[in-house]
């Protein structure tokens, strides 16, 4: 067997530390995104201007990450050529925080919405939507759960929240419509249409967030 010299010994070492860091930043980022995701949701539910316009520029620090994280993935890809789990972990990296990033956006359109709500008295179904909107809530942070801890199971449960939300969606969606040949609430109820949209995306992206980080631990897909 071979006994590893000084020098790859080294290289292991600075190639792990590599690791921990990427992994803590992809968790602050994943952070920040829970936090914009509640801060919208105070906006949204709460009438909360205050909390509307701290989504915006919280909303640039996490595109900031994601343009980071996704640069070291690539580069530290390129100069240690990692094997299995390594490799399995920078990939998956690089692939969850565009999932993160993207639901940092829609925290953001959420915020719009929220003020552009704010002229409106609360929607007959607004309390149905903050129910949708916690269960979202929820995956998102489920996923990061399982993301801090390398949990194959806890990724893999999300899923069926996923099938909660998308049941949401259409229940949701069918009263908003009937609702349309409502004059004076034409624009707030098109504006809640948009707002389940979201998240039923949002749901999309916690669940694949859960797969990826099942396929790092495990190796399998699916």
């Amino acid at each position: 067997m071979d006994i590893p010299t000084s020098n790859s010994t080294i290289t292991r070492t600075y190639f792990q530390r590599q690791l921990r860091s990427l992994q803590r930043d992809v968790l602050r980022m994943g952070a920040l995104v829970e936090n914009s995701c509640c801060l919208a949701r105070q906006a949204l539910f709460e009438q909360d201007l205050a909390a509307a316009k701290r989504i915006k520029p919280q909303d640039r620090i996490i595109d900031r990450f994601y343009r980071q994280i996704e640069q070291d993935c690539i580069s530290t890809i390129a100069l240690q050529s990692p094997v299995t789990k390594d490799l399995r972990l920078l990939s998956s990296m690089m692939q969850l925080v565009r999932d993160l990033e993207r639901i940092g956006d829609y925290t953001k359109d959420f915020s719009e919405i929220a003020i552009k709500l704010f002229a409106y008295p609360p929607h007959p179904i607004v309390g149905e939507v903050q129910l949708m909107y916690d269960r979202c809530q929820s995956m998102l942070a489920m996923s990061l759960v399982a993301l801090s801890n390398l949990d194959a199971q806890t990724g893999r449960e999300i899923k069926l929240k996923d099938d909660l939300v998308d049941a949401d969606y259409k229940i949701l969606y069918n009263k908003l419509a009937d609702r349309r040949n409502i004059q004076e609430e034409l624009e707030p109820t098109l504006l809640l249409v948009l707002v389940i949209r979201h998240l039923e995306r949002m749901a999309d992206r916690s669940t694949n967030i859960g797969q990826r980080v099942a396929y790092i631990v495990t190796g399998k897909r699916g």
